[in-house]
């Protein structure tokens, strides 16, 4: 009976307890807060292309290339015209003034291969002879009209080169805009590997400041103690204030680097600081590329770096600009039928007038002048297109000779770091025994420390060869805008 007791009074004391347990329990589920999301490389370049200005006024150049192409099309559009022409003159052998004339309304339009063309109607005023194609009381007629050329001028001309080049001006305008973007990616690349770099070195000489602190607290006590000389506290104080000035640098470095860093990530069209514990792990090195992938990357980057993109167009607006130059060789052979423009004229009873005019320079120094410069111009692009698909090459070798050296230095410097830290433990076990001094242990730690920022460098020079290779195979030319990832935190931000 007593042991039932117990277990009943044991039961309730849990009861009781349970609750209050939990409640304290889901409090501390509510004020813990989620560690913030490492800042990729991948975010970066989604926020370039989502907000940065650069990239915005490059795209402002497609809203140029439609505007030079609906200026060249405006050479082509149809026009209303309506003339009222009069005149008052004196019949031949007679004294009777008269005021005659005639009221056009039309439209003309133009084709890109060189031919004119207008319809309409003509309203007689005063008294006048319409030989043809009249109607109504016989004060009316149809106007046609047409111009036609036979040489110089068919197909192409001045109004349909512009046309043409037009509609490179889209192309064009894509190309710049690559070229904005390839070269903000290995610029903000480049920044953001130095920043996480520069965080790495503010981390580990933060660490390396606060063992110095430590065994400065040991070396006080064994010297009270009397186990060491009140000089090796003055050398452990000394080594402490010389990594707190080291630490200080470094957090200046970084916050340079923050500040570099926001030029790349806009938010509300102002830079924003990334935060310094959002600064990621170099991610392990893969492997380097294959000859064959090599290779592969070589041709398609002769195809889609913005370099030899705009070589390309350069070189088809050269060939417009030809081709309209040895068409100005030829001579000017011209068709023309059109209404008769004279009033007194129209009211004699000519209706239309029919023509053809044949003119032809002597010399032709113009147009010779013309052809002249566009086939230098087209030599001279022959000789940048070879010149660029070279400099790709040379920078995909550059590239790739970058990524494995990086590979070995991080290989290398690893194996440093590692019997640098052997030799750092081993010289600190000599120091508890007595065998060693302050000094010695801190020029240890001062090698180790060396070590790793050396690491950390070999690491960030790694990184940036692998996007200086992105950049010389033109990956980012050709690649799509990439989403922005959202913070998984309510009210994040990306600045401090």
């Amino acid at each position: 009976m007593k042991k039932n007791a117990w277990v009943f009074i044991i039961a309730a004391c849990a009861l009781c307890w349970l609750p209050e347990g939990s409640v304290a329990g889901d409090d501390a589920v509510k004020s813990r807060t989620l560690p913030p999301i490492p800042l990729s490389l991948n975010e970066v370049l989604a926020w370039i292309d989502r907000s940065h200005p650069l990239l915005k006024g490059a795209g402002t150049e497609k809203v140029s290339a439609r505007g030079k192409m609906l200026k060249a099309l405006g050479a082509f559009e149809p026009v209303l015209i309506n003339d009222t022409e009069i005149e008052r003159f004196i019949d031949k052998g007679s004294s009777k003034t008269q005021s005659v004339g005639f009221n056009d309304t039309l439209v003309e339009a133009r084709h890109p291969w060189g031919f004119r063309g207008s319809a309409g109607f003509r309203q007689a005023i005063g008294d006048a002879k319409i030989p043809d194609l009249s109607f109504g009381n016989g004060n009316q007629q149809v106007i046609l009209g047409g111009f036609m050329p036979l040489l110089k001028g068919l197909m192409v001309n001045p109004e349909n080169a512009e046309l043409q080049r037009s509609e490179l001006a889209d192309p064009r305008a894509e190309v710049k805009i690559s070229q904005t973007r390839q070269d903000l990616f290995l610029a903000a690349a480049t920044q953001f590997w130095d920043w996480v770099s520069m965080a790495k070195f503010v981390d580990v000489q933060r660490r390396a400041l606060g063992v110095a602190e430590e065994r400065l607290r040991q070396v006080e006590g064994r010297a009270k103690a009397g186990a060491v000389a009140p000089l090796d506290v003055v050398e452990a104080g000394q080594e402490v204030q010389r990594r707190r000035e080291v630490a200080i640098a470094a957090q200046r470095s970084v916050e340079q680097e923050q500040y570099k860093m926001s030029m790349f990530l806009w938010e509300n069209q102002t830079p924003t600081a990334p935060q310094l514990d959002r600064a990621p792990d170099f991610p392990p090195p893969t492997a380097v590329p294959t000859a064959d992938i090599v290779k592969a990357d070589k041709l398609q980057a002769k195809t889609d770096r913005p370099e030899i993109r705009e070589v390309d167009i350069e070189a088809k607006v050269n060939n417009i600009d030809l081709e309209l130059a040895k068409n100005n060789l030829l001579p000017s052979l011209d068709l023309e039928a059109a209404p008769a423009r004279a009033p007194e004229k129209f009211v004699l009873g000519l209706g239309y007038r029919f023509g053809v005019e044949l003119r032809m320079p002597i010399l032709q120094r113009r147009s010779r002048g013309e052809v002249l410069e566009a086939q230098a111009q087209a030599d001279r692009l022959v000789l940048v297109q070879k010149y660029r698909e070279q400099q790709v090459v040379v920078d995909v070798d550059n590239a790739l000779s970058a990524i494995e050296r990086a590979k070995e230095r991080v290989a290398a410097a690893s194996e440093s770091l590692r019997m640098a830290r052997t030799l750092e433990e081993g010289e600190r076990f000599r120091f508890s025994l007595g065998a060693t001094s302050v000094l010695f242990v801190n020029l240890r730690e001062r090698n180790s420390v060396d070590s790793e920022m050396q690491l950390v460098r070999a690491k960030a020079d790694y990184q940036k060869a692998l996007a200086l290779y992105q950049w010389a195979t033109g990956t980012w030319a050709r690649s799509q805008p990439s989403a922005v990832p959202v913070n998984y935190r309510i009210g994040a931000s990306l600045s401090k």
